[in-house]
């Protein structure tokens, strides 16, 4: 289950609300609904956490590229959301992973690979494109911009340490604690 909210910045500080990510298929739908939220092209973090398995923030200042952190790339990476974040993150491309795909036979061996060459493994004891770290492949752990929320209050390493409840600790460092409560 998911929870996302909004938070924008104001002259009075901070409105969040909770938003629907239904229609949400890209990244460009995300940086749009955060733009949306905005008061005069000011900073919108836009949030998404899965229960306890992963977080991230998308951060948008008028017509700037997005900012995006994720608390834990490969577990976001299983998720619709999480995808969105972190093929941007990792410059992914769902194209790349069918095409390493589809140089597999069935036996287990990539196109014109003979059988000496499968016998043959990897010095990490992994023959083949499973020991590669290619085109799919997501590292554990945090990825992107951590410094994302170091001049609103949250230092990278703080951010490096949220793992439970991390939107409360966020808003609550950013002094949104009592809208983000509001809005969830």
């Amino acid at each position: 289950m998911y929870f996302a909210a909004l938070l924008a910045r104001t002259e009075d500080g901070w409105e969040a609300s909770d938003t629907e990510l239904d229609d949400v298929e890209t990244l460009s739908d995300l940086t749009d609904l955060a733009r949306e939220a905005s008061v005069d092209e000011d900073t919108v973090l836009l949030f998404i956490e899965q229960e306890d398995a992963w977080f991230g923030v998308l951060r948008v200042e008028g017509e700037e590229d997005p900012r995006i952190y994720v608390s834990d790339a490969a577990m976001a990476a299983r998720s619709s959301y999480g995808e969105i974040l972190t093929d941007e993150l990792l410059g992914g491309d769902d194209d790349d992973l069918a095409d390493a795909l589809d140089t597999l036979d069935l036996d287990g061996t990539e196109d014109g690979e003979t059988e000496e060459q499968e016998d043959t493994e990897d010095s990490d004891g992994v023959s083949g494109l499973a020991g590669a770290a290619g085109p799919g492949t997501v590292p554990a752990g945090p990825a992107g911009d951590r410094a994302i929320l170091a001049d609103l209050g949250l230092s990278e390493a703080d951010l490096l340490a949220l793992e439970t409840d991390a939107m409360a600790e966020i808003a609550d460092a950013l002094g949104a604690s009592e809208v983000l409560e509001t809005a969830r």
